[in-house]
């Protein structure tokens, strides 16, 4: 019988590892201080102490008081417009999920060449102005734009729309303008999702549209959130696209609020505006987190 022996060259060596530190540099507190300095100060000078001033003159000009919410309470104008500009954010959000969720699902599971493709119509008009966008939909849409003579010619109608200028044009408009802002998120967390999901589910039986539904839908629901939640807070102080596609008809609150600081000079009741759309926006993002990080597909979130 012959016995087989290990060598010592032949038996497993055990190499010993150096321990294990940070990957990141660790720098003095004065050093870090000084490094995020120029942030602190632009952030202070360029957003909190504008703001700020904005708030506090709302409660101390003319006299200290809070006769400015007052008279915002008081007037149901500008509660309608609140109640429209929350209408129309909301709107605007659900438009974009709809539109954007198949888009960001094929940006991450389409083949490369067609992905690319697909990404850069997602991203282009995302690196163009927002202004440029606004009057591109103002040459589709006005009376004797694009839409309404391809309408003409064709005899469908027998005189131009009124098109431009409508709740239904402001929403179109803020639709393509913010869709980016949900496809990219939804986008993220579909490409973070293994694929062995998806294939495990179709050894067992499981088609296409069970996949999405019980598996890649509730995966991607954290990027559902962070998507929908940027645009509908984006939406609800839109100004531009508002202001130019929507006319005085369709005012919303950011466009009543550069009214009353450029027309009226109105600035302590431009701030009460101003607190009052941040107030509601901050409730409604606090109300809207706790509701939904009951469900388990936003406990990474919650």
């Amino acid at each position: 019988m012959t016995v087989t022996t290990l060598t010592d060259a032949a038996k497993p060596q055990t190499v010993a590892l150096p321990a294990r530190t940070g990957s990141g540099k660790r720098y003095s507190h004065a050093l870090s201080l000084t490094l995020i300095a120029p942030l602190v100060v632009l952030m202070g000078f360029g957003f909190l102490y504008p703001v700020g001033k904005l708030l506090l003159g709302s409660v101390l000009n003319p006299a200290p008081g809070l006769d400015t919410y007052r008279r915002l309470l008081n007037s149901t104008l500008y509660l309608t417009v609140l109640l429209r500009t929350f209408e129309v954010a909301a709107i605007v959000t659900l438009a974009s999920l709809i539109l954007g969720y198949p888009v960001g699902y094929a940006m991450a599971k389409l083949p490369r060449k067609w992905a690319l493709v697909t990404t850069a119509c997602v991203l282009v008009p995302l690196w163009t102005s927002v202004l440029v966008r606004s009057y591109a939909w103002i040459v589709l849409l006005q009376r004797k734009g694009v839409v309404n003579e391809l309408l003409l010619d064709l005899g469908w109608i027998t005189h131009p729309l009124q098109l431009i200028y409508t709740e239904g044009a402001v929403i179109m408009a803020m639709t393509h303008v913010l869709l980016p802002y949900t496809i990219l998120p939804i986008f993220a967390a579909i490409r973070g999702i293994p694929g062995e999901l998806s294939q495990a589910a179709r050894n067992l039986g499981a088609n296409g549209p069970s996949v999405v539904w019980r598996i890649i839908l509730p995966l991607s629901l954290p990027g559902v959130f962070a998507g929908s939640l940027m645009t509908f807070i984006l939406a609800l102080g839109f100004y531009v696209t508002p202001a130019l596609v929507g006319g005085p008809r369709t005012m919303l609150m950011a466009t009543l609020i550069g009214q009353q600081t450029t027309e009226t000079l109105d600035w302590a009741f431009a701030g009460a505006l101003s607190a009052v759309l941040l107030a509601s926006t901050l409730a409604f993002v606090v109300i809207f987190r706790k509701t939904l990080s009951f469900n388990r597909g936003f406990a990474g979130v919650s």
